[in-house]
């Protein structure tokens, strides 16, 4: 049994939905620092995906600094990354513009796009 959920939809790549649904987790507590993590064959299984787009899966959340592999003991999830705020923020650069692009196609406007971003940050409890 996987400690996280994913819901695949069509037309999405496994590879990404995989990839958010792990950070979605791991921001919601569902997977703590120091968690052990699925091995690439469980996870393979599990998902009944091809062992190759587990590998990649596992490498690039190691790679995102989400993932530690930890030698004698396996791949665990990693504490929060270090280094100040501003660093972090910065690295969420394609992600809101992504963001910013979908909502201006929308015709959203600033404040609309703050009101649902303040929404959803609601749902996740503060990590310690």
């Amino acid at each position: 049994m996987l400690p996280f959920t994913v819901e695949f939809r069509a037309g999405e790549p496994v590879f990404e939905q995989v990839l958010y649904a792990v950070k979605k987790a791991v921001v919601a507590g569902q997977l703590a620092p120091g968690d052990r993590f699925p091995s690439v064959r469980a996870l393979s299984q599990e998902l009944r995906i091809n062992p190759n787009t587990a590998h990649k899966i596992v490498a690039a959340l190691t790679a995102d600094d989400v993932l530690l592999v930890e030698p004698g003991i396996g791949t665990v999830v990693a504490p929060p990354a270090a280094g100040s705020s501003e660093d972090r923020a910065a690295l969420l650069g394609a992600e809101l513009e992504r963001l910013i692009v979908e909502a201006r196609r929308l015709g959203l406007d600033e404040d609309k796009v703050l009101w649902a971003v303040r929404k959803h940050w609601r749902k996740f409890p503060k990590s310690s």
